[in-house]
């Protein structure tokens, strides 16, 4: 008969114990992983490709999700583990909406918006050093 408790507890030791190297692998492969998947959407990929890195990234993520849990089930409760789960969960949800966009066929001018916001800034900024005569 299998024992599922056995189970959780051997990989929960598992990540436990190697907690460094698995971070170390995690974190990096999760921003580097959904960097990727911004950057295909925003250049407009085929959706073949959005799909293939941004299942790859949801993989990473949900594992960092579990690691983090191993933690939290044995009460460890820290700024590092809430900082990951963080990571991990907004590294989910952008890949999740990448995937979204897709399937809906949504398209956005990225670009387009981008430059807007930074010709906004550029105003707001120049009113902004504008002194009036009265102060001077």
């Amino acid at each position: 008969m299998l024992d599922l408790h056995c189970l959780g507890s051997v990989v929960g030791d598992f990540s436990r114990s190697h907690c460094v190297a698995i971070c170390a692998f995690l974190v990096p492969a999760n921003l580097i992983a959904t960097s990727q998947t911004i950057l295909f959407t925003i250049l407009k990929r085929s959706p073949v490709e959005i799909f293939t890195i941004s299942a790859s990234a949801i993989i990473y993520a949900l594992l960092m999700i579990a690691h983090v849990i191993s933690w939290y089930i044995i009460g460890v409760v820290m700024a590092p583990t809430f900082i990951l789960m963080f990571l991990g969960i907004i590294c989910l949800a952008v890949n999740l909406t990448a995937i979204w966009l897709k399937v809906k066929q949504i398209e956005v001018d990225y670009l387009g918006v981008l430059v807007k916001f930074f010709q906004r800034f550029m105003q707001v900024e120049k009113l902004s050093n504008i002194v009036p005569n009265s102060l001077q």
